[in-house]
């Protein structure tokens, strides 16, 4: 006989785990299904061993302008073994901390394959055993994977994923890098800072499409002056191996040619791991590979049947599939909770300068019809980043004319990816740039660039 559970959760990253135990402590009894290490893709294959890559990346340039802090270091060096190891091991204890976690809050973790026999019924295969579990409420956090593209053969030597080029022995002569969101470029800056040739090539119009064409103006700039060389309104009509080089087929308004690379990362485009699970049989509707789901609730087309995170579709961020994981559980417990505000999510791309955003940019808010105030502040004005050597970039605000309220901000810069939370607070809570203004500020800080970019939209920045 099947064991029953109050909850079953399909799925072990940043959404299952996190749903799984705030399931635990809701009171319900639940039971996770992963068939590889807790933590997912994020964890153990994306932003957590990528930050680490990065860290060192940092550092090393950091080293090499020793002599800007009256520093000497002669001859700086490195050991990419050591480097890639480092983040396995960074990943690896966070893994296991994830476990602890699970066990702490009694929820009931099986190793295999899930897979949906009936509404309630989930059956779970590995390769040891098979048997099926029971459960009330049925949750799918199966998150996605690189998508297969028309033209692009990857064969995970020449052509390669994000999870190849996290396990490379040493940094490659030259590599192309196809897609220029925010993995393309953090692996841009990676590889570019210990020696590789980058060609960074993007179908849209800039790097980082997404976010404010202000702030990509500036990463361009930074990132050519850093040797690597970009290619946008650039299509990509085929990529394969051809002995012992990658070779990548372009086209763009100065017609088709044909680039050479030691190795080719593929950083765009992925698909929901929908397959594999029974949904068809059971009416589960399913759209260009992601599960639909009500966005407030997260149940699918089939009641008791519940999906969230990178298999529900954009935005595909570990954070909103914690969060819609919290939600979803909330929700099917009864608790008094507040739906996410899809407008309000942090986007964070941690090449340096680093660069975070929310809310709306100045073209999308004036598409809107907004009518808009501006506010922008230099890192190069703020003491702190003087103090660090780290004073590229800008801080960008924008503000409801008529009511005052945010409803977009953009940095570049040093500890972007942090100093966007204030912003994200802000924005929950209504605020506007008189009360952003009127909040003291530490000094010497980074975060006082925010409060004088919002007193640059109110023509009272002191500054500059």
């Amino acid at each position: 006989m099947a064991e029953k559970f109050d909850v079953i959760v399909i799925g072990g990253g940043p959404g299952g785990y996190v749903c799984a135990i705030r399931a635990s402590q809701l009171g319900f009894k639940t039971a996770l299904i992963e068939k590889d290490r807790v933590g997912g893709i994020c964890l153990n294959w994306g932003c957590i061993p990528t930050k680490a890559l990065l860290k060192s990346a940092e550092v090393f340039n950091l080293i090499k302008r020793a002599d800007e802090f009256g520093l000497k270091v002669e001859n700086p060096s490195f050991d990419f073994k050591k480097i890639i190891q480092r983040s396995r091991q960074v990943a690896d204890r966070l893994s296991k901390g994830v476990e602890f976690l699970l066990r702490k809050n009694n929820v009931t973790k099986f190793s295999g394959q899930g897979f949906l026999l009936k509404r309630n019924l989930v059956g779970v295969k590995s390769d040891k055993e098979e048997f099926e579990v029971e459960a009330r409420h049925v949750i799918i956090a199966t998150g996605a994977r690189p998508r297969e593209i028309p033209g692009i053969t990857i064969d995970g030597v020449k052509v390669i994923t994000s999870k190849e080029a996290m396990l490379l022995e040493e940094p490659p002569k030259s590599m192309i890098i196809i897609g220029a969101g925010a993995i393309g470029v953090e692996f841009a800056y990676f590889y570019n800072s210990f020696g590789t040739k980058i060609t960074l090539v993007e179908m849209m119009p800039s790097i980082l499409p997404n976010e404010d064409r202000e702030i990509t103006e500036i990463l361009e700039k930074s990132f050519k002056k850093s040797g690597i060389d970009i290619l946008t309104n650039t299509r990509v009509i085929e990529a394969k191996k051809n002995g012992d080089f990658a070779e990548v087929k372009i086209q763009n308004q100065n017609g088709e040619m044909v680039l050479k690379a030691d190795v080719a990362l593929v950083a765009v485009g992925v698909q929901g791991n929908s397959d594999k699970l029974g949904l068809e049989e059971l009416g589960v509707e399913v759209e260009k590979s992601f599960i639909k789901v009500d966005k407030i609730s997260y149940q699918t087309s089939v009641e008791g049947i519940y999906a969230i995170g990178d298999v529900i579709g954009p935005p595909l961020l570990a954070h909103v599939a914690s969060a819609e994981g919290i939600r979803c559980i909330e929700n099917i417990a009864g608790v008094e909770t507040k739906p996410i505000d899809y407008n309000n999510i942090p986007n964070c791309t941690y090449c340096i300068p680093q660069v975070a955003s929310i809310g709306l940019t100045e073209q999308r808010a004036l598409e809107l019809g907004y009518e808009i105030k501006v506010g922008r502040f230099p890192f190069r004005a703020n003491g702190k980043a003087l103090s660090l050597g780290e004073t590229e970039g800008i801080v960008k605000v924008i503000f409801d004319a008529k009511y005052g309220e945010i409803l977009g901000a953009h940095i570049i810069g040093p500890e972007a990816t942090e100093l966007i939370a204030e912003f994200g607070v802000a924005k929950t809570l209504e605020s506007t740039a008189f009360e952003i203004v009127k909040t003291v500020h530490a000094h010497p800080t980074l975060s006082e660039a925010l409060m004088e970019a919002s007193a640059d939209a109110l023509k009272e920045v002191i500054h500059i």
